[in-house]
Parts: C-alpha cells; structure tokens; sequence
C-alpha cells in the first residue's frame, strides 16, 4: 500500500533523519566511522555526567583500585605481533550469517551472527586472550559480538564462549544477571576510543570502557552482570561510572591525548571488566601514533572521582 500524502512527509523526514544519524560508512576490517555516534543521543554512555554528584564511597573506591596507579591506554600500539585494541568489523546488511554454538548459551543470544571469515580477533588468531570479534551492519545498524571466539573450517561457522546483539537504534539492557561479550553485560564497540573521533573530529562524545583488575560481586546500572567473587564493599561494581575531576589540568596535555581527557571529564569511564587497572580501551587503527597517546599516562587514580552510582544488584 502506498503512503498517503499526510505520512509522506514524516516518513521523509525519519529517513533523512536515520540517514543523518547513521551516514554510508565504508565496509571492512576497523573501517572508519567517520566520528558517527553508535548510540541514541539520549542513550547512558552518551550522558553528561560532569554535574552529577560524587559518589559517598568515591574515595574509598578510588584507593582501592589504586589512587597513584596511571591511566593506560590498552590501544595505539602492536602488542606480541598483533595490533593492540579490540577490533571490529563493519559489514553491509547482505553479509551473509554463520552459525554460532557459545559455552554460555542461557545468556547468549542465538545465532546465526554475519561474520566475515577473516574478522579479526582481538589478540589475532593465534590470541590466547579475550579474542572479542565485533562486527557492526550498518545499514541494519546493529552489533553483534562475541568473547572467546574461535572460527570453524576458515569461518563457515563460529563457537565462542558468549555473544550478544544489540539494536543500535533502539538498544535494550541485557536481562538481569546476564553477561554479554563482556563481563559488565554491556555492549563494547560504544565505549571504545577510536581514532577517527580522536584525531580527526578531534571530539570525544560518548564515555570510554575501562577495567580494573579486581571489582567486587556486585554490579549497577547500565551493566547487568558481575564476575567476581569478591564481596569488599571498597571493590568497584560493573557499571560503575568515574570521571576525571573538572578542576584537571588538561592544558599541558596536546592531540588525541587531551581530547580523551576532556571527554573524560564530561562523559568519564564505565567499567566493563576485569583487566588492568585504570586500562581505557580502544580500537586498532594504522594510523595511531602511540606517542601521541602515552601522555595520559601522567593521570593518575586520584585524579578520578566515582560518580554516584544508583541501586546495586549483589545477586
């Protein structure tokens, strides 16, 4: 049936919006997004959180993560003859899907996923790491990823420990208590750093992910899962949001490194999992100068404030 003259205009209207929203990016291995934001405007990893009170045990916290342990950035540079990062791959909505079995199938979401044969694996295919593969369809705009991945037969199907899809247009929390492809639940290639918003836009707008090497049994909203055994009140959450404190001196700092940073102040870090302390993540890129990154690591814990976290799910 054809539209009517009084839905033609706001069906236009959506479509210029969407196609605004979501501009024709290129297609392949860590393709770049142009600065596009993956998450709706209103969406929590896109909130300003820099007039959001203080958490009361955000000193306590602090320290016990590490109050004089420096921010490290876990991208930018060739870690044991693999690209350092979590990479993805960007695919047309006409890739075909494989079949996907996970290890943790009652939170994973089934199969089939579209993933090229050669998506790369976090670590490379050799990895003995997280092996995250992310693949984002972006006429769909929606995300799929998977912890722990390996391919079968060069790709024609997939087994992995966990996997998630999230409708980039519309996303929804995971159910209580499940895990995604990260530990915290959450979706992973939002909170990445890129270089395209870094050194290009040169505008960081989202909040990044980060880990943390011990987090406490608990989790709070946005994540929906915990991984720890821990039940130190002193121990961060999953979801726990920090930022960089507003009085911060970013004016000695130059290039993508003071963009984080400022983006720290507004947006700050949600931690996503377990891993090194005060480690921001990001994406691969050739063109990461890694000198240009290395000065974050003058930020130290205490120049960090936990902002006020809600409800804590401890079961």
């Amino acid at each position: 049936m054809r539209p009517t003259s009084a839905l033609l205009v706001p069906l236009l209207l959506f479509a210029t919006a969407a196609l605004a929203q979501h501009p024709q990016l290129p297609v392949g291995p860590n393709a770049d997004l142009g600065g596009v934001r993956l998450m709706p405007a209103g969406d929590e990893w896109n909130r300003d959180v820099s007039k959001d009170p203080v958490d009361p045990r955000s000193d306590a916290i602090i320290a016990r993560i590490g109050a004089q342990t420096r921010l490290h950035e876990d991208f930018g540079l060739t870690w044991k003859g693999a690209p350092g990062g979590i990479p993805y791959y960007v695919v047309s909505g006409g890739q075909p899907k494989v079949p996907v079995t996970f290890r943790y199938a009652d939170e994973s979401d089934p199969g089939p996923y579209p993933i090229p044969p050669d998506a790369p694996i976090e670590g490379g295919p050799q990895g003995a790491g997280d092996r995250h593969v992310i693949v984002l369809d972006k006429d769909n705009w929606r995300l799929y990823e998977m912890f722990h991945a390996f391919p079968i037969e060069g790709g024609k199907s997939w087994k992995a420990a966990s996997g998630a899809i999230f409708d980039l247009k519309d996303p929804k929390p995971r159910p209580a208590g499940w895990t995604s492809a990260d530990a915290a639940g959450l979706p992973i290639l939002p909170g990445l750093a890129r270089y395209d918003e870094l050194c290009v836009t040169k505008k960081l707008t989202h909040a990044l992910r980060f880990t943390v090497k011990k987090s406490r049994r608990a989790y709070v909203s946005p994540a929906s899962h915990f991984a720890s055994k821990e039940n130190d009140p002193d121990l961060p959450p999953m979801g726990m949001r920090v930022r960089l404190k507003a009085d911060f001196d970013t004016s000695k700092f130059s290039g993508p490194a003071r963009v984080l940073l400022e983006g720290l102040k507004t947006y700050g870090m949600i931690l996503a999992d377990n891993g090194g302390d005060w480690f921001v993540s990001g994406a691969p890129d050739d063109r990461w100068v890694h000198d240009e990154l290395t000065p974050i690591r003058q930020v130290r814990g205490s120049d960090f404030e936990v902002v006020k976290m809600g409800p804590m799910t401890t079961r």
